[in-house]
């Protein structure tokens, strides 16, 4: 018999260090932060947007980027984060201002270079572009997926009212994981001046997402990995998967949305984009989908489409 209890407990033991060693791997490959994450590099479904510095979106603008007088803002996070922005303003004074959001390990002056200059060139918005928590020259240990950097980003909503000043219209557009930073944010009570919100690319929750990125990249099923990975996070970085959720999110926003995504888009499956929409609470809500676009790919794949969709979206609702 005590043959027997010893195998068992052995065989225990031996699941248990299996199962944390796999939890303590997941969590720092997909949330701790890091120079690069291999989740990015190792994904067939990003093969076409190698040229980024995150692998999640490309790059053709950066040239401009380094040609403009960009301010380096820094803003204190509700959490004691000194958080890192660029703000370029319009050519011609203007109270619109955009306020972008990158995606998972970008950095705002690179991966935002094109919807930065889609905005400052040829809408003639003040730009800004923070880097998000844990990214860029922002600080933070770990990711957020949008849950944590919800609350950054309506302190830089305040910061872009009070630089645009009196009459501010704000609209917030997010790539990938910025797309659903915009969207987590849109369900906070928020300031008059936000009139709409650009959604590309987005996932519907962290949870979602991991699950479905674990499945297709590693061949595993969610449990144990995804609730055992989710309660680490939790424990240390402050929020669990099922909190990040757009989805929960946008049922409580009343913006204007606009959201985006590639038909071809199978790191971000296509099929997110219609469950956002269809639950999004909003009013006035549209959702383009860009024939042959894979991930964060919309604009490249139809510069014509995107800005026009764009700009007729705005026009509806800032002045």
């Amino acid at each position: 018999m005590s043959t027997v209890l010893t195998i068992l407990l052995t065989i225990v033991t031996l699941i248990f260090l299996v199962l944390l060693i796999s939890t303590v791997y997941f969590y720092r490959l997909g949330i701790i932060r890091q120079k690069r994450k291999d989740i990015l590099l190792e994904s067939p479904d990003l093969e076409a947007n190698r040229t980024s510095s995150s692998g999640d979106v490309p790059l053709p603008e950066i040239p401009w980027v380094e040609q403009q007088a960009f301010e380096n803002i820094d803003m204190m996070s509700f959490d004691g984060l000194l958080l890192r922005g660029y703000y370029l303003p319009a050519k011609v004074p203007t109270s619109r201002t955009a306020i972008l959001a990158h995606g998972y390990m970008g950095h705002a002056r690179n991966d935002m270079a094109l919807f930065a200059r889609m905005y400052h060139e040829q809408f003639g918005y003040n730009v800004l572009m923070p880097d998000t928590r844990g990214h860029g020259a922002s600080e933070g240990g770990y990711i957020g997926f949008g849950w944590h950097d919800r609350l950054d980003y309506i302190k830089w909503i305040h910061y872009a009212i009070q630089r645009a000043g009196e009459g501010a219209s704000i609209v917030l557009h997010g790539i990938s994981m910025g797309g659903s930073t915009v969207l987590m944010t849109s369900g906070e009570p928020l300031p008059q001046e936000v009139k709409c919100v650009i959604s590309d690319c987005a996932y519907t929750s962290a949870l979602d997402i991991l699950t479905y990125q674990l499945k297709r990249m590693y061949k595993l099923p969610a449990f144990p990995l995804i609730p055992l990975t989710s309660l680490l996070c939790k424990l240390h970085a402050g929020y669990s998967f099922a909190e990040a959720s757009a989805i929960k999110q946008v049922r409580k926003n009343r913006l204007p949305t606009l959201f985006i995504h590639g038909a071809e888009d199978t790191f971000v499956p296509t099929a997110m984009v219609h469950q956002l929409y269809e639950q999004c609470s909003a009013l006035h809500r549209e959702v383009v989908i860009t024939p042959g676009a894979g991930h964060a790919l919309a604009y490249t794949t139809d510069p014509a489409a995107y800005e026009s969709a764009t700009q007729t979206f705005l026009t509806r609702f800032i002045s």
